[in-house]
């Protein structure tokens, strides 16, 4: 019996209408287009307007065109699993509220929380249950609602993050393609530069809270920028050297967006030329958990069946990883 392995059938994603730009940041913060872009690389981030509006309402649309190009009626999925940083609500997890929505009956679904690297981490864990044999369709989702955590009077995080995200359908193959290795990392010790301060059980929500701005995301950019750069080169060299690849082997690295200086410093350890790096990053800015679906889909019609790609993110906790796969499809 030929050697089961998950591999991405079906790709999509979703942005938000709303568009932010630089410019109308320049009336809210005090900041200015050409600081912005020279030192991120970020035009504009998409924004989720509306009241009750949460991560699921990026994560549904996107599942729905998934099933649609998969061909998948809804009650044929086993298994979602949705990463994100910004679930609508404490529970029920946001990966059952997007089941319930699309139809999805016969699935069970969970979250996945590790900031930006989510998505790796989402995808590495449900290539398990497709390579075991028990499942058959499952659907991974990376999608977050960072503006519900942005402080839009703090210039060091608000011009980075914006809303949207993407799916992807996992599927049994035999011949060899779909999810080959990955390296998954974290540390908490990282947490100091990178988190929310309140919200959680340690600190619950007070009048206090609230009044301090502790609901937001803090960063301690030039720290985390540092781990950044080192994390994620790191584990993509380590990823392609001990599955022997060199830089002409890889046809794409699909990065996470969070910065375009951190996306160079990786793509140069790795060997590659910018042509092979996917980046949108000027468009959406940092979406968290949904940068890399998100990258899939939009550079889709140029993946063919049997490209070595990587994977790679890195994010607040610390988390970073590296996923190598081989794409399973041509362009349609």
């Amino acid at each position: 019996m030929s050697k089961i392995t998950a591999a991405i059938t079906g790709v999509s994603g979703y942005v938000p209408d709303y568009v932010l730009t630089n410019k109308e940041l320049e009336t809210m913060v005090e900041t200015n287009d050409e600081w912005i872009t020279s030192r991120t690389g970020i035009k504009e981030r998409r924004i989720l307007k509306g009241e009750d509006k949460g991560t699921s309402h990026i994560a549904v649309p996107a599942v729905r065109e998934l099933l649609k190009k998969t061909n998948t009626k809804p009650e044929e999925v086993d298994l979602l699993i949705c990463a994100t940083t910004t679930p609508d609500m404490v529970f029920p997890a946001t990966a059952n509220l997007i089941t319930a929505e699309v139809g999805a009956v016969n699935a069970f679904g969970y979250d996945i929380q590790a900031a930006c690297s989510g998505f790796l981490f989402a995808l590495a864990t449900a290539s398990k249950f497709v390579e075991s044999g028990q499942y058959k369709k499952v659907i991974v989702v990376g999608a977050d609602k960072m503006s519900s955590i942005v402080d839009y009077t703090d210039r060091t995080t608000c011009i980075i993050f914006g809303d949207g995200g993407g799916a992807v359908m996992l599927e049994p193959n035999t011949e060899g393609l779909g999810i080959q290795d990955s390296i998954l990392k974290s540390d908490g010790t990282g947490a100091q530069y990178l988190y929310m301060k309140a919200g959680g059980s340690r600190r619950p929500a007070t009048l206090e809270t609230v009044q301090n701005r502790e609901h937001f995301a803090f960063q301690e950019g030039q720290q985390v920028f540092k781990f950044a750069v080192k994390g994620m080169a790191d584990v993509s060299a380590e990823i392609m050297e001990r599955n022997h690849l060199t830089g002409e082997d890889v046809a794409w690295l699909v990065p996470h967006q969070a910065n375009k200086r951190i996306i160079e410093a990786t793509a140069n350890r790795m060997g590659l030329s910018n042509e092979k790096v996917m980046l949108n990053i000027h468009k959406y800015g940092n979406t968290t958990s949904g940068t890399i679906p998100l990258c899939l889909w939009e550079y889709e019609n140029q993946l063919k069946k049997g490209d070595n790609i990587v994977l790679a993110a890195f994010g607040g906790g610390f988390t970073w990883g590296a996923i190598y796969l081989k794409w399973a499809y041509d362009p349609k």
